[in-house]
């Protein structure tokens, strides 16, 4: 290497942009940048390039015959049990436990009071505590345990 190339050519790890890439992968986020002093990486993907991440309630049966339909249809319509809906308020990682191996914080059927934790959502290495906003009956979880989430995301139901 010549002088020219020591001094003005920035060194590239290879092996962090890949690792990178691996978490843009993982945590469905669309760009990630860390800098090191004056060196600064970004990796990004393109945001058409991938679609938002939503537990979708299951598709209603084809009928077979014109009496199956009236089932098929009220079979459909209690996907999203009645209640106050609690949403995602960030970008991250959806935790039901508080540590793992422990018990869920809100599971479907148990009682939770408002201002208790329900679940934890881990952005940029930080546990951000979701609490109930109302006290009551956890009627539907959408999320699985280590599931990424996205802003506004449903995360669980309280009736």
């Amino acid at each position: 290497m010549n002088d020219k190339q020591d001094k003005g050519a920035m060194q590239v790890d290879v092996t962090l942009v890949r690792e990178l890439a691996a978490l843009l992968d993982d945590t469905n986020l669309t760009e990630i940048e860390v800098e090191d002093g004056d060196r600064k990486i970004r990796v990004a993907r393109k945001a058409g390039a991938m679609a938002p991440v939503y537990a979708a309630p299951p598709a209603a049966p084809v009928a077979a015959a014109p009496v199956a339909a009236p089932v098929a249809a009220a079979a459909a319509e209690p996907a999203m049990p009645v209640g106050t809906l609690v949403r995602s308020p960030i970008v991250g990682t959806a935790y039901l436990s508080a540590e793992p191996g422990a018990a869920p914080l809100a599971r479907i059927g148990s009682q939770v009071a408002a201002g208790e934790t329900v679940l934890i959502v881990e952005a940029m290495k930080v546990m951000n505590a979701i609490p109930a906003p109302v006290s009551g009956t956890v009627k539907a979880v959408f999320v699985d345990n280590g599931q990424p989430v996205e802003f506004d995301q449903p995360l669980i139901v309280i009736e």
